[in-house]
């Protein structure tokens, strides 16, 4: 009992800024940053990870990014701390497994960046956490940052629209 209530004060603090909570079983990955989610009224949501953002899925480590995200949550329950809906309909949230945020676990694991863009939306503690997670990945030279000069998700999808 005393467990589960550190576990959820815990998770409070570390979603700071987020108003809502949605809760389901992951039935789609679509990359290492965008999920589904099938709710018990059996409504699927689109869920965009907040505070990362991951390689394409035709970059360097698009696919091992997915694969990453894919063997920690699909076919498996997870809460969704949100606040925010982007403009294609996504819910933008912290996917939360048991007591481990996914996002920042790509993050770890060196399958995505910390989005510093969009980082003042995170509260102070996760903008710390994810922000030291990536130095260390960087430092360690996981994932994406074995390669010479990884190219961010954002420059790849400005330099794609310039293209077209």
């Amino acid at each position: 009992m005393l467990l589960s209530g550190i576990a959820f004060l815990l998770f409070s603090l570390s979603t700071g800024s987020f108003a809502n909570t949605l809760t389901g079983l992951v039935v789609g990955i679509a990359d290492g940053d965008t999920l589904t989610l099938l709710d018990a009224a059996h409504v699927q949501h689109k869920i965009r990870l907040a505070g990362i953002d991951a390689p394409e899925k035709k970059q360097a480590f698009g696919n091992r990014s997915k694969q990453g995200l894919s063997s920690m949550v699909f076919g498996r329950q997870v809460s969704v701390a949100w606040n925010k809906v982007d403009r294609y309909g996504r819910i933008i949230g912290k996917v939360i497994i048991g007591n481990e945020d996914a996002c920042l676990a790509q993050v770890r694991a060196g399958l995505a960046w910390h989005y510093k863009t969009y980082e003042n939306e995170q509260s102070y503690v996760d903008r710390e956490r994810y922000a030291r997670a990536e130095l260390e990945a960087r430092a360690s030279k996981r994932g994406l940052w074995a390669e010479q000069t990884p190219l961010p998700p954002w420059e790849y999808r400005r330099e794609r629209r310039r293209a077209h």
